[in-house]
């Protein structure tokens, strides 16, 4: 299975450099200028959108159809920027990754990487198995005749995936409306009851549904069904990001300085290795410093998960000068809402308040800024 990536630029040099990069990595290019992108964008699905910064209208522009979700696109987005200054702005505009120009053949590989990694897991997660079932859909939030609850109506499950589903409803849904399906998995399957929200509507009562809050044990199920049902699956999850350095760490998070790091809002999976030591824990990149580094948040976690990097903590600061083995893996573009939630209220963090408020500082500030926590931790210790 190949995979497409729409290169929308105009610069030739750029492009020459790009090109080999991504196909030598299984993603087939189409380049195009500014106004042929929207047209393509209409009617074709691209796993990445890289574009160009050179016009910075333009550019916005495309960004912002790659990324409406009435396209029905999860594309990665990649902008090329010749200004440093402007990389918040571009990220604002929808941008997931940022290459600076110009851009060399190594600058390209080792960023793209992380890129790559997200593309092939985010066709896995969202690739879908045709299926025509009946179903159940009740509307919250009074998005449907008014009513709190939505009264329940009949439907069709079109397709069906790990995190989403394509539906038919007797009436037409209306767009970011939370709603519950009720349904059962074909051949005798058992019931299945989620959350989902609407991403995209039709007039005839199409949408496509995202799932909400899906319990780990489900999503493994419907997980195994679509493998056992997929004629054709996109191939397995690529190796983590393993040159990493761990410069941070606190109960709620960490600093990981890496030249291919994931984009904001991504879900990951990190885990940390030394002396035969193992923590895994879940997160989501609160800020990226393209080609130097992120900051993690861990998720909302169990009091057995904070215990366990407390452990790791205990670890480490009981022997200097050990250097853990850092992988993080790509679990999800956007990690869902489990992250937001507040950490507990005896629980102080400089470092978690620090990822949380990163969209006021400017890189360097941001970095000036961890240093001081990083030597006021040093001079605490000693």
């Amino acid at each position: 299975m190949t995979f497409q990536a729409l290169l929308v630029s105009k610069d030739d040099d750029a492009s020459a450099v790009l090109t080999p990069v991504l196909t030598g990595s299984g993603v087939g290019v189409q380049s195009c200028g500014y106004p042929d992108a929207l047209v393509r964008l209409s009617e074709q699905k691209f796993d990445a959108v890289i574009v160009d910064y050179d016009d910075p209208h333009s550019a916005a522009l495309v960004l912002q159809n790659a990324t409406q979700p009435s396209s029905g696109n999860a594309a990665v987005t990649v902008a090329l920027l010749s200004d440093k200054t402007r990389v918040r702005n571009v990220f604002g505009a929808g941008a997931n990754f940022v290459l600076y120009k110009p851009i060399s053949e190594s600058q390209a590989q080792t960023s793209l990487r992380s890129a790559t990694a997200l593309i092939k897991r985010e066709r896995r997660r969202s690739f879908r198995v045709a299926v025509q079932l009946p179903l159940q859909l009740r509307v919250h939030n009074g998005a449907q005749n008014g009513e709190p609850g939505g009264p329940e109506m009949e439907g069709i499950l079109l397709d069906l995936s790990e995190d989403g589903m394509d539906v038919l409803a007797a009436q037409p849904l209306c767009p970011a409306a939370a709603l519950t399906a009720r349904f059962h998995l074909p051949e005798g399957g058992a019931e299945v009851e989620l959350r989902g929200e609407v991403c995209w509507a039709n007039p005839n009562g199409q949408s496509g549904i995202r799932f909400v809050d899906l319990p780990e044990n489900l999503r493994n199920q419907l997980k195994t069904w679509v493998e056992a049902n997929a004629q054709e699956l996109p191939p397995e999850e690529p190796d983590p990001v393993s040159e990493c350095k761990l410069t941070d760490l606190s109960l709620g998070g960490c600093y990981v300085e890496t030249a291919s790091p994931f984009p904001e809002r991504a879900g990951i999976t990190l885990c940390l290795k030394a002396a035969g030591i193992e923590v895994e824990a879940e997160g989501m990149v609160r800020v990226m410093h393209p080609e130097f580094g992120m900051g993690i948040e861990f998720a909302s976690a169990t009091s057995e998960q904070r215990a366990q990097v407390a452990s790791f903590i205990e670890f480490l600061t009981s022997q200097p000068g050990t250097m853990p083995e850092l992988l993080i893996t790509a679990r999800a573009l956007a990690a869902d809402d489990s992250y937001n939630s507040a950490p507990p209220p005896d629980m102080e963090d400089s470092l978690l308040e620090l990822l949380r408020r990163h969209e006021s500082l400017g890189q360097e500030e941001f970095l000036l800024e961890l240093r001081k926590q990083r030597n006021s931790a040093e001079v605490a210790s000693q």
